[in-house]
């Protein structure tokens, strides 16, 4: 069975969306499928249980397929580190930092051919593949050394749909112009076309779809209605500025102190399901003041947020409030809550080592290793088995009887005796037992939902609507064409 792949004519069409619907989809009618993205750019990633890197929305893929994440689903993955650098992780493990223009500067033959042998490898252990390309397939600057798009797709043989995105408009001059800029090899893949976030009565677009396909000579598979009552955990940056910035009244209002280089957001989306919690992202000084709680997340540059914090007097803020409302610290902002970090190797920057805002009795030294490891814990004195994840470059010393957990018999995090905390354990507040301690801060007597089981339930209202609105029975026979 050939795999069936997504690509858009821009960045934030809904490609990922309904890669994870689709990849449901086949899973509750029998298939066995597994997601694969070539490269992924994102701040957002997670640990495979044998302790390698893929992007999030990799791994939300492969839960929607009930399968066990792969590093083969995303071999490749660009984390951002500072204005024009990231740090190239392949095949799960960091091989270095380089520029945008250092990256993109050659035709990325060498990675290329990792991916292609990432994707055989899930092609003879899954059917199908459910590819997903990046940004627009039309940028013709960059289609010499594309190696996710439709390069990706002729190496692997795809059925390949193109996704557009009706919502921001102009969907005739988008769709084909797109289809019209491709080689006549790149049109030959196109299958399908799929229009993504129609609002109101999909039925009055019937004559615009019949225009189209008589335009283009491809048909329109789908016309998706736009859905705001389904959650799924996204990584695209551009959905984190479209989040919640100020308190609420009547609400627990847990602020995320929003970080240059924030990683990792994810980690509260949780939060964000919880009626009774309003979580918003913010760095105004007077919003903090508003708040209950304060987290500061994971960053991929712990240093360089640090000292903007104090350029800008965040950080007089934050321990101004220490005495009065929980300060919790995640990953690098637990790194930041201690009394300095120390970085030998100059793996961040060349500051060597920076002063951190000194409320926790730690002190932190930045490691050429990463830590990369999914974990079974236990939060404080709680008997209750959590789940969790690393993904740092650093050790924290804690003096003894200050930690804030257990994995095994071994202590992790760092735990004021009070109400603070900071731990290195990314999706910590997926855990009830933690959140829950969020709750009692007002309402003694709430219970935080079961985050899994609501994600589940996401999952399978994604399967009903790409069931309702895309004409999978096509999409299944297209892939078993030769």
């Amino acid at each position: 069975m050939r795999p069936i792949m997504f690509v858009g004519t821009g960045s934030d069409v809904g490609k990922s969306w309904i890669t994870t619907g689709v990849c449901r989809w086949l899973k509750n009618h029998g298939f066995n499928p597994a997601p694969f993205k070539a490269q992924n750019m994102s701040l957002n990633s997670f640990s495979t249980p044998d302790g390698l890197e893929i992007g999030r929305a990799q791994a939300v893929q492969s839960e929607a397929c009930k399968s066990t994440p792969m590093v083969e689903m995303n071999p490749i993955l660009l984390k951002p580190s500072l204005e024009n650098s990231s740090q190239v992780v392949l095949y799960g493990k960091p091989i270095g930092n380089q520029s945008a223009k250092e990256y993109f500067d050659n035709d990325k033959n060498d990675l290329f051919d990792e991916a292609k042998k990432a994707f055989q490898t899930l092609n003879n252990n899954f059917t199908p593949v459910v590819m997903e390309g990046a940004g627009s397939i039309s940028e013709l600057n960059l289609k010499h050394r594309d190696i996710v798009n439709m390069r990706m797709a002729r190496a692997a043989n795809a059925c390949v749909y193109l996704v557009a995105d009706i919502d921001k408009g102009g969907i005739f001059g988008s769709i084909y112009g797109t289809i019209e800029l491709l080689e006549p090899w790149e049109k030959k893949l196109i299958k399908g076309i799929i229009i993504n976030k129609f609002r109101g009565d999909s039925s009055l677009f019937e004559n615009g779809k019949k225009m189209l396909e008589d335009l283009i000579k491809i048909p329109v598979l789908g016309v998706l209605p736009y859905k705001s009552d389904i959650i799924l955990e996204e990584e695209d940056s551009v959905a984190l500025n479209q989040r919640k910035k100020t308190a609420e009244k009547d609400k627990i209002n847990v602020a995320v102190v929003q970080l240059h280089y924030l990683s990792n957001y994810t980690d509260f989306q949780a939060l964000e399901q919880e009626p009774l919690i309003n979580l918003y992202y913010t760095r105004d000084k007077e919003e903090l003041k508003n708040a209950d709680a304060i987290i500061i997340p994971g960053t991929k540059n712990t240093i360089e947020d640090l000292v903007a914090l104090k350029n800008e007097e965040i950080d007089e803020t934050i321990k101004d409030l220490y005495d009065s409302i929980p300060i919790i610290g995640i990953c690098g902002g637990y790194q930041m809550l201690g009394k300095w970090i120390d970085d030998p190797h100059h793996v961040e920057s060349d500051r060597g080592k920076e002063s951190g805002l000194c409320l926790f009795d730690t002190t932190t030294t930045l490691t050429k290793r990463k830590t990369v490891e999914q974990q079974k814990f236990t939060f404080k004195n709680e008997s209750e088995t959590c789940i969790g994840y690393e993904i740092h470059m650093g050790e924290t010393d804690v003096p003894d009887g200050m930690h804030l957990n257990l994995i095994g018999n071994t202590p992790e995090g760092f735990f004021d005796g009070n109400k603070s905390w900071g731990t290195y354990l990314h999706g910590i507040l997926d855990n009830q037992t933690v959140v829950n301690e969020l709750l009692h801060l007002k309402y003694k007597e709430a219970e935080a939902m079961d985050y899994l089981s609501f994600k589940e339930t996401q999952y399978e209202k994604l399967a009903d609507w790409i069931d309702q609105h895309l004409d999978m029975v096509a999409i299944v026979e297209n892939s078993k064409t030769k």
